[in-house]
């Protein structure tokens, strides 16, 4: 199971059930997909088939929604992670 958090344009933000407990987001579009860490601080964990403004814009989005992602990090699952 994979819940979407958000969609902005092309992009899908979601979870992975089951992946691992520190807090982090996946975002997927048609060209690649990348990995934010959450915890302890907001930076990219890994990427593929996405260029480097797109990857800064996804940080910059990332950290404008971060409340939004906390929380449906918590809601999913639980407090674990933080």
């Amino acid at each position: 199971m994979s819940p979407t958090i958000f969609h902005y344009r092309k992009y899908r933000f979601f979870f992975f059930s089951r992946e691992e407990l520190r807090c982090h987001v996946h975002v997927r579009s048609p060209e690649g997909e990348a990995k934010f860490w959450i915890e302890p601080q907001i930076m990219l964990a890994q990427s593929k088939g996405l260029s480097e403004r797109e990857l800064t814009d996804l940080e910059n989005l990332i950290k404008e929604n971060e409340n939004e992602i906390r929380n449906s990090w918590n809601q999913h699952f639980g407090s674990i992670g933080n």
